[in-house]
């Protein structure tokens, strides 16, 4: 594994429109139909990647609190299954199961919506205010795997919270650290 730091989307870009499949339902899925009107979080995650393994558990208990604050959680997988059949659409599905993810899980399979977001690495997190605005970026802590840090999710709970309060997020965003993203081979 290789280890890869988020690319960092500048703020405020406008979050990029997408239309992706939910393997869970079979359905195609846009971001004007997951958006909130509160925040929205894109992350890019994948079903193998140790340091997104890692941090289910906070994503869990993060997701279940901010779903009660009106916050919209998407998670995507873009990796090329070919050579990872671990991130297939079926093993996404299991995923959402074993760890009781109540949040809709997309398919990326062209890799179109990775690239338009410059995500890097997996976990590779992204907060967009009401208005799909990106105020937020980076990490969800500090944790990772090995290195005793506890997982609280603090990074992007703060992100949330100004974003809910109307306030500005801190421009002292810390990248995400993980598995790169697993790139189509030409």
């Amino acid at each position: 594994m290789s280890l890869t730091p988020s690319n960092m989307l500048p703020l405020e870009t406008t979050a990029p429109d997408f239309q992706l499949l939910e393997p869970k339902t079979g359905q195609m899925r846009s971001l004007e139909e997951l958006a909130s009107d509160k925040a929205t979080v894109i992350m890019f995650i994948c079903n193998h990647c140790p340091y997104v393994i890692h941090v289910l558990p906070e994503l869990r208990r993060l997701t279940e609190e901010y779903l009660r604050k009106g916050v919209s959680f998407v998670a995507i997988n873009a990796n090329e299954i070919e050579y990872y059949p671990d991130d297939a659409p079926d093993k996404m599905v299991e995923l959402l199961e074993e760890w009781h993810l109540n949040i809709p899980y997309l398919y990326d399979e062209t890799q179109e919506v990775a690239k338009a977001y410059d995500a890097a690495c997996t976990p590779d997190f992204y907060v967009f205010d009401k208005d799909l605005k990106l105020a937020y970026r980076g990490r969800l802590d500090d944790a990772r795997p090995g290195n005793d840090a506890p997982l609280t999710g603090e990074d992007l709970r703060a992100a949330l919270d100004a974003v809910l309060e109307g306030k500005p997020v801190s421009i002292a965003q810390i990248p995400s650290m993980g598995c790169n993203i697993k790139w189509k081979r030409d």
